[in-house]
């Protein structure tokens, strides 16, 4: 591992980044890992990441210069992302991830695949409007009546559900199948599911909701 912590870690890429948006997700989560060019970004907002992680392609001579070079780690590979080039070398409780939603529809396809590859790390994304992250095999979420609540298959999967306003009991799961979205949680929620395959989108509100319940599931997929 190239970064190894016993706190969560804060994992930015390069998409738009608000100072206000970073400095919530350090409160969750100290330790600061920079995806590439999303050290340009860190940098900018006076952030210095402890360690940035990628192929350099998009880090600039001016950010990478002024980082101490025991910091940077190069994986010059192409047939990975940067995003996927970090998850797998962090060991950490949690990373949340800001910076990879918004500004490129292919790299947010991309980081989704990424949080299936990787199943044993627990990551959340955290756009401007939602949070999204790989469903454990059981997890309990204590949201509020009428909170909306997504499941969006990477493939084939079933679950059960308490808590949501149309149940996924029996309901057989797959990208060109039957999906989740545009559900409804009644009240606290309770999911269990058969494979490491079911995103979850939530609003962005419940970040620090799930950083808690994801931290009080001991239950996780193994790796890969």
């Amino acid at each position: 591992m190239i970064v190894d912590v016993s706190e969560p870690v804060t994992l930015l890429g390069g998409a738009a980044i608000t100072s206000e948006r970073i400095a919530r997700v350090q409160r969750l989560a100290p330790h600061v890992v920079a995806a590439d060019g999303g050290a340009d970004a860190a940098l900018a907002l006076g952030v210095t990441p402890a360690a940035v992680i990628g192929d350099f392609d998009s880090l600039s001579a001016r950010a990478r210069a002024s980082l101490p070079p025991a910091t940077l780690h190069e994986i010059p590979e192409q047939d990975s992302t940067d995003f996927d080039k970090c998850l797998r070398n962090i060991k950490a409780p949690l990373v949340i991830g800001i910076g990879f939603s918004g500004a490129r529809l292919d790299h947010q396809l991309a980081a989704y695949n990424t949080l299936v590859r990787y199943p044993a790390r627990r990551c959340i994304l955290l756009g401007a409007e939602e949070i999204v992250f790989l469903a454990p095999p059981s997890l309990s979420l204590p949201l509020a009546a009428d909170t909306p609540v997504s499941l969006f298959p990477m493939a084939a999967v079933e679950g059960v559900s308490d808590g949501l306003r149309w149940p996924i009991g029996g309901v057989n799961f797959a990208p060109d199948g039957r999906v989740g979205t545009s559900n409804m949680a009644t009240g606290p929620v309770h999911l269990s599911l058969t494979a490491p395959k079911m995103l979850v989108i939530l609003p962005q509100a419940t970040l620090e909701t799930v950083v808690a319940a994801l931290h009080s599931t001991a239950a996780a997929w193994p790796a890969k």
